[in-house]
């Protein structure tokens, strides 16, 4: 559980972004660490999202590693002329035997796993050769954290996933992982968390008002 007693240190501001749109999310094929590039659409979302953080006063920029978090991070990096710093502990969720595959052939060919995987009441599991929502959890809480550490005070850009997203809001807010999704994680969306004292709190969700338009297929 987060303290949330009486912060008293200097205020940590993260801005993070979903990458673009992949073809893969226009169909709603789960990517996980399948590395799939930006589309046409993606890459134009990319640049909307740099052109509004280009103002930012950002003291440095992390990338999953994955090419459409890295793609999507590009735009941002050129433009406030940061090196953009690719941290394969940033990456998508490993989702198994579910990569590769729509959701509704996912359905179709492992419906016990499938099954479990919707419910979502478990955060230990995982699909076939995947990774469980706890892992996931620690494995993020790792990476933010010592970014954290790291810049202390300062305004950090992290360009990311939307499973990464997922567990960083109920972080924030000290929701379960297993409770249902019920906000949004459009894609380059920009979203603002805000750390002191080991505090986390979220400033805003889910801005898209740089975006002609927007997809949220999870």
């Amino acid at each position: 559980m987060e303290n949330r007693s009486h912060p008293t240190g200097r205020a940590t501001r993260l801005c993070i972004v979903r990458h673009g749109e992949t073809a893969w999310n226009a169909v709603r094929r789960i990517q996980g660490h399948i590395d799939v590039p930006l589309s046409a659409v993606g890459h134009a979302q990319a640049r909307a999202a740099g052109n509004a953080l280009a103002s930012e006063n950002l003291a440095a920029i992390y990338s999953s590693d994955l090419t459409r978090a890295r793609q999507t991070a590009e735009a941002t990096a050129h433009l406030t002329h940061l090196p953009l710093q690719l941290t394969i502990g940033l990456r998508e969720r490993h989702y198994g035997v579910f990569q590769g595959l729509t959701y509704a052939e996912a359905a179709v060919r492992f419906p016990e796993a499938h099954a479990r995987h919707q419910a979502r009441d478990d955060a230990h599991f995982a699909p076939p050769d995947g990774e469980s929502l706890h892992d996931l959890a620690q494995r993020i809480a790792g990476v933010c954290d010592d970014i954290v550490r790291r810049h202390a005070g300062e305004t950090v850009a992290m360009f990311t996933h939307g499973g990464v997203l997922d567990v960083l809001y109920r972080r924030a807010l000290g929701r379960p992982l297993t409770a249902p999704r019920d906000f949004a994680i459009p894609n380059a969306g920009i979203n603002w968390i805000e750390v002191v004292d080991d505090c986390w709190s979220v400033l805003t969700w889910a801005e898209r008002d740089h975006l002609d338009r927007v997809r949220d297929e999870l």
